[in-house]
This record gives structure tokens, C-alpha cells and sequence, in this order.
């Protein structure tokens, strides 16, 4: 059955392709938008192949294909940003994984040839986030996928509490020795373990306050660093007592939207002092 968006403003759902999985370094080498518009019967599209600038690796190039030979004539993301930047205009977004991968790496890319990509006020529609909510996840379909039964007593609670267990049980044995890749592109190898603290931290669900997480809210509400040697100590107290701090992540490879809070945080800190 074919269904037609309600929309009440331009969203543009897109996906690329890149030089690797790190969302600060790596480059967009491959585009494709499509853009939905109130009263209009048929999206608009935009495609189109970007050269990175440098060499795409053996490993990128094992997922999509796309070669340096195929960029070596197609234009540099500076010539065709700001092409792509009116296409999107004030739309929202959607994307799979979007908000992990594909926005933050496109705001980066922006962000380097002098446009910002502003997501605070766009609607940010990402079906993987749809797929993980809707999709089952109870305790009878974890006994069904992991202990490959069927759980006949469930709502009985001590039969849904031995089950956990089993559930749980049957998570370390299929997952302790594979290795787990987040959004970011970064490897953390084999976190489920027969280790109650190593899997505690591994699934532990903090208030993160940008998209690559290096800054986060603690439980008071106050925004701390989320890496590095001040882990967990408020930001604007660092910037206080050590300003050189907030410089250095300014000239580093640190996200937009990171150096874009800090610079907040600081600006502010100074307003008060």
C-alpha cells in the first residue's frame, strides 16, 4: 500500500557513504537526498559523488564499492556544499542511524567550508530509532532468540525471573567474544563478559549532551566532560580554573556542535565572573 507523507514542512530523508566511520576525520564521498514537500505529489532528488581529497581506504572501500578512480574527475564538497546546503534549506531530516552517523558527519562537512548546519530547531526523524522501539523486545522474544525456547509461564514472576536469568546467561555465551562498533566508529572489544561491572558500564544509559558524546548532564542537571582527564567534572568549573582548557578543545578534533557548546559554556562563565 502506498502511502503519501503528511508533512507540514520540507524533511529531507538522505544517506552517504564515506572514507570510514569516524565522523570528525573521515569525508562524505557519496550523497543522496530526497526531499518531500507539503502539496507536492513527488519528492525531489538529489545524488551526487564528492572527492574526498585523500586516499579511501581498503576497509571503506570493501562496504561500498566506490573506488578512487571513480572521484579522481567529481567535485571537492566545497565546490557543491553550499548546493546541497540551499537543497536541504530549513527542512527537517530523516535518515537510518541518522542522528549517530550521517547528521553529525554532514554538519562537519558544512562546518568546514563555512555553513552551519543548525539541527536545534528541525524535526530529526531516524527510522532505525522507530525499528528498536516497535520492533519486539520483551522477555519472550529474547528467550525465544537467545535460549532458542519457548517461555510457556511468562507474567509468572518467578518464572519471568529465572528466565531473565537464562536470557542473560545466553547473551555472555553469544556475545563474549564479539566486539562492538558504535556510532562514532569506535571498536570496544568484546564488552559483554562474565564481568557484572565491565557489562554494567558497557549498557549504562547517561544523559549525553552532544551527538559524539564527549559532554554529558551529571544527575544534578550540570554538564560535565565525558572524556579525557576532567571525566565528570563540571565544564564551566574547568573553564574557570584552567581557560587554556577550553582553547585546546577549540583547536582540536573535536565535533562543531561540542566546540559550539563549550564556547557557550564559556562565554557565559565569563559574563558571571
Amino acid at each position: 500500500m502506498s502511502i503519501t507523507l503528511n508533512v507540514e514542512k520540507d524533511i529531507v530523508f538522505f544517506d552517504i557513504e564515506s572514507t570510514g566511520l569516524n565522523v570528525l576525520k573521515d569525508r562524505i564521498l557519496q550523497i543522496a537526498l530526497i526531499k518531500y514537500s507539503k502539496g507536492s505529489d513527488e519528492p525531489q532528488e538529489l545524488f551526487m559523488l564528492i572527492n574526498p581529497g585523500f586516499p579511501i581506504s581498503e576497509e571503506a572501500f570493501a562496504v561500498h564499492g566506490i573506488s578512487n578512480e571513480m572521484l579522481k574527475n567529481k567535485p571537492t564538497f566545497e565546490q557543491v556544499g553550499r548546493q546541497l546546503y540551499d537543497f536541504i534549506g530549513n527542512a527537517d531530516l530523516g535518515g537510518y542511524n541518522s542522528d549517530r552517523f550521517d547528521i553529525p558527519m554532514l554538519m562537519e562537512e558544512f562546518q568546514r567550508v563555512g555553513l552551519e548546519l543548525d539541527i536545534s530547531k528541525r524535526k530529526l526523524i531516524d527510522a532505525q530509532k522507530i525499528f528498536y522501539k516497535m520492533e519486539p523486545r520483551t522477555l519472550k522474544a529474547a528467550y525465544k532468540l537467545y535460549c532458542n525456547g519457548n517461555l510457556l509461564e511468562a507474567h509468572d514472576a518467578l518464572a519471568d525471573a529465572r528466565a531473565t536469568v537464562e536470557v542473560f546467561k545466553g547473551q555472555i555465551k553469544r556475545y563474549e567474544n564479539v566486539d562492538y562498533v558504535d556510532g562514532d566508529g569506535f571498536t570496544h572489544l568484546a564488552p559483554i563478559k562474565n564481568d557484572i561491572n565491565a557489562i554494567a558500564e558497557f549498557i549504562s544509559d547517561n544523559s549525553m549532551l552532544d551527538i559524539t558524546q564527549r559532554l554529558k548532564y551529571n544527575a544534578n542537571g550540570e554538564v560535565v566532560f565525558n572524556f579525557g582527564k576532567y571525566a565528570g567534572q563540571l565544564v564551566a568549573h574547568v573553564f574557570k580554573t584552567e581557560p587554556n582548557y577550553y582553547y585546546w578543545i577549540m583547536e582540536k578534533d573535536f565535533s562543531a556542535q561540542v566546540k559550539q557548546i563549550v564556547k557557550g559554556i564559556f562565554e557565559e562563565m565569563k559574563k558571571k565572573s
